[in-house]
């Protein structure tokens, strides 16, 4: 099981880990204004929650066979057909809200970046 949620865990955060590299670079490309670098920052971070909340929800009915995760799990790692789809489904949908909750809180200090450099008058 441990192994399972390792490999959850490193798949949902490679994916998390090239959404904030384009997040990231579109914020460079705009640090000429800052405020705007943040708000968009913090914008992009809460689409990226809303998806991995729908990523989430989506893991209760996706078949366990043609996941990301069930894919890189050695075959002797695999948990028996009968319960297969209950687990992995259970801890895909745990591993993305984790990652939602953490996207939620940058996307929250973003927004109060922003907020904060609106109000000094940058």
């Amino acid at each position: 099981m441990e192994e399972m949620r390792r490999i959850a865990y490193e798949t949902v955060l490679r994916a998390c880990a090239f959404a904030s590299l384009a997040i990231f670079c579109i914020m460079i490309g705009l640090s000429f204004l800052p405020r705007s670098a943040f708000q968009a920052g913090g914008f992009l971070s809460m689409l990226m929650t809303l998806v991995l909340v729908l990523k989430a929800h989506e893991a209760q009915t996706k078949d366990h066979r043609r996941t990301e995760m069930w894919l890189y799990l050695p075959k002797d790692s695999r948990p028996p057909q009968a319960s297969a789809q209950k687990t992995v489904s259970t801890l895909m949908r745990e591993i993305y809200f984790l990652f939602a909750r953490w996207t939620a809180l940058i996307s929250i200090v973003m927004w109060s970046i922003a907020l904060f450099l609106s109000v000094i008058g940058l």
